[in-house]
């Protein structure tokens, strides 16, 4: 029975998602609670990774249970998080035909990334948002995202992991970009077919650069779809981890 579960987690004490020999990080506690569980080493797979410090509402993953397994999907939900740190829960788990893949299968996700701007930032707000306590221009900050959304080579807007081919595909479809105002800051949605490394903290930054007029949107602008070579160079400014949220895949 191939199972596939939503996710959610705060960022803030794991080294991100992917496993790693030092351990710390969300897959490696929720393969120790699969063994946990299941009395024998189980591997999950997940959509994609997020970056140390950034925090997820609807991450997916799936895994096989063993042969022998008599557990229905429901039954996983409160197994595992018997097992799992608090900051991490798993709120769903269903079966799925044998040939799904969390990421493979995967035709969309769905980022937000939230902007604090009280004077001061609440303690509980602490890693979880970007505090920014000045105004920002909304109209600006909005006809900036209005630039990405379509299909674009977001080279400029990707920070790199040292695997990188010559041949690496940076062309993404943003299919929306949207801009909602809350009482304490603002909230910024991404949503498209996939997104490069630290793609989303980078679009994020540059946008904010053109809200708080530090940059022209003219400028801006001229960051996507650069030749070969970026001639104007990469974006201006990566956004911190903190107020980035993984919302949804979508399948």
């Amino acid at each position: 029975m191939r199972l596939k579960l939503t996710i959610a987690y705060d960022g803030r004490p794991f080294l991100g998602w992917q496993s790693q020999a030092g351990g710390n990080t969300v897959q490696d506690f929720l393969n120790e609670a699969l063994e946990a569980v299941a009395k024998q080493p189980l591997k999950i797979q997940g959509s994609g990774r997020t970056d140390t410090g950034v925090h997820a509402l609807g991450q997916i993953a799936h895994f096989d249970a063993p042969a022998d397994s008599t557990m229905n999907p429901y039954n996983w939900v409160p197994a595992l998080n018997t097992k799992l740190p608090a900051t991490i829960r798993v709120m769903e788990c269903e079966e799925v035909p044998a040939d799904f893949h969390s990421r493979f299968s995967a035709n969309g996700k769905t980022y937000y990334y939230y902007i604090c701007t009280d004077p001061v930032l609440p303690p509980l707000k602490a890693g979880l948002a970007w505090h920014l306590p000045r105004l920002l221009d909304a109209d600006a900050l909005q006809q900036a995202l209005d630039l990405l959304v379509g299909k674009h080579d977001f080279h400029a807007f990707a920070a790199y992991r040292g695997n990188e081919q010559d041949d690496t595909n940076y062309i993404r479809t943003i299919f929306s970009a949207d801009l909602e105002t809350l009482a304490d800051g603002y909230r910024i949605r991404f949503r498209g077919d996939g997104f490069l490394y630290k793609m989303v903290r980078m679009l994020t930054g540059s946008t904010i650069k053109v809200a708080q007029g530090r940059l022209r949107l003219d400028d801006f602008s001229q960051h996507l779809d650069q030749p070969e070579g970026l001639p104007f160079g990469k974006a201006p400014l990566c956004a911190p981890a903190d107020g980035l949220y993984l919302e949804r895949v979508s399948y």
